[in-house]
């Protein structure tokens, strides 16, 4: 293994400037995964990264020597404990990480199934927990319009919990061209819509749209849908986090489809 111990390194300096700018990431189309499970994700779905890194504490967890031992011919470049807290995303570094190329899934002409479009999606944490109840609830295809976090950023990888891997994500997407361009319906959500998200018949591909955590969707965006619906809420609180509403929609579409495959339709179509 190699060991780096200099500041002056280029690798050092190249994950160093990955892990804390948007824009060398973009410029590089490349990003650093910080753990076991993102690392171990990853070698699973795409094979062995552009480089694999392990601390000098890293190496001794069980977890990771495990994984090294298991993929021996990628072999880790080792840092010294406080070099690799530099170059890690996280606040308390985990031990292991890697240097991937950002994949581009090809441009998507038509979509068959459900899939979920997102507008001015900002905050890390909320992009990365929507990305990962789409995976959960059988999504295949994410589409980022303008204004949305940048989906391979460490803070919405680390939110993701590996959903990245499970889904084909378009960012910088035209999405009143999707909308149109979609063969099922498009749903957004609105709080003064007339009709509820359960009256709403989901047996068909939807297209889910979800808009800015503060302002929602724009003017254009949301009058592209072909519904507006509201999620009930007999509480006292005035609205819900975007990603929490993301998860009641998309799960009332599995609750919908699973009803029909209950009862046997012949007719039900994929999620």
């Amino acid at each position: 293994m190699k060991k780096i111990t200099s500041r002056d390194n280029a690798t050092f300096r190249q994950l160093r400037l990955l892990a804390e700018s948007s824009r060398e990431r973009r410029k590089q189309n490349k990003t650093v995964l910080d753990g076991i499970h993102l690392v171990s994700g990853w070698f699973e779905r795409f094979g062995p990264p552009e480089l694999l890194a392990v601390s000098e504490s890293g190496e001794q967890q069980v977890e990771i020597r495990d994984f090294l031992a298991s993929h021996q011919k990628t072999v880790p470049q080792v840092f010294g404990d406080a070099l690799f807290k530099e170059v890690s995303p996280v606040t308390t570094p985990t031990g292991i990480l890697a240097l991937v190329s950002i994949p581009h899934p090809p441009p998507a002409a038509k979509v068959a199934g459900s899939c979920v479009l997102l507008e001015a999606i900002q905050d890390a944490g909320n992009l990365g927990s929507i990305l990962r109840t789409s995976a959960a609830a059988g999504i295949s295809d994410i589409f980022l319009g303008p204004g949305c976090a940048q989906a391979w950023s460490p803070r919405v990888l680390r939110a993701g919990m590996g959903a990245h891997f499970l889904l084909r994500i378009h960012e910088h997407a035209e999405l009143a061209q999707i909308i149109h361009n979609f063969s099922g319906i498009s749903v957004s959500t609105r709080l003064d819509a007339d009709a509820t998200l359960f009256e709403l018949d989901l047996a068909g591909p939807v297209a889910w749209v979800f808009g800015n955590e503060g302002g929602g969707l724009t003017a254009d965006t949301a009058g592209s849908t072909h519904h507006a619906v509201r999620i009930p809420m007999p509480g006292k609180a005035e609205s819900l986090n975007v990603a929490a509403a993301a998860s009641i929609c998309l799960f009332e579409e599995v609750r919908q489809k699973m009803t029909i495959r209950t009862r046997g339709d012949p007719a039900s179509p994929p999620a």
